[in-house]
């Protein structure tokens, strides 16, 4: 994987098997200056922060601004990663509070066209045009969500991340995410009660 990252690593070094274990190397890396490492990580991370910021944030332009301070956070504070949490919970909770930052310093509210750019899918037309219409009216209903809750819903569902992680990652117990997303499902199932009808 590290090839695929485009880091050689050290040679005379075993190289970590497992993805966290590889991501935990980069960090060590990273805490020494290596900028090899950094552009490794920065580049492992950066879809995965855009989509997760998009959720957040609805701004294209706002995106790339967010990842770059998170990724210089990360930078600066590698030497302190305590390994108390997966590299990525780590790296998303950085992003989450970037993103809060960045929000609360804007007044009006901003649309994105991000998820506009989403890659084609292998749909016939008929499917094609009926898998649009639910991710349309999918992103229109998170879109509606509470950011707090958009964050969870995006972090579960894209992400992959458990309560726990999202806990960490927001900073806030475990059972204010199950509440949040018990609200999100439920409005989630409101919203979109219409479109599944069509689609089932």
């Amino acid at each position: 994987m590290f090839e695929n990252w485009g880091w050689r690593g050290k040679t005379d070094k075993k190289r970590p098997d497992t993805p966290e274990a590889q991501e935990v190397e980069l960090i060590t890396l990273i805490a020494n200056a290596d900028r090899q490492a950094f552009e490794a990580l920065y580049r492992l991370y950066f879809g995965r922060l855009a989509r997760f910021l998009d959720k957040m944030t609805r701004d294209t332009h706002l995106i790339e601004e967010i990842v770059n301070d998170t990724m210089l956070v990360v930078w600066q504070k590698a030497p302190s990663f305590n390994h108390t949490s997966r590299v990525s919970t780590w790296v998303f909770a950085i992003a989450y509070r970037q993103a809060l930052k960045a929000i609360n310093s804007f007044d009006e509210a901003v649309e994105s066209d991000f998820e506009h750019h989403a890659a084609e899918t292998r749909y016939e037309p008929e499917q094609q045009m009926s898998a649009q219409q639910l991710d349309a009216d999918l992103s229109r209903a998170l879109r509606a969500l509470p950011m707090e809750q958009r964050v969870v819903v995006s972090l579960t569902y894209y992400h992959e991340m458990g309560y726990k992680e999202i806990a960490e990652t927001m900073e806030c117990p475990v059972n204010t995410v199950k509440t949040r997303m018990f609200h999100a499902r439920q409005r989630l199932r409101f919203m979109l009660s219409d479109s599944m009808e069509e689609i089932l």
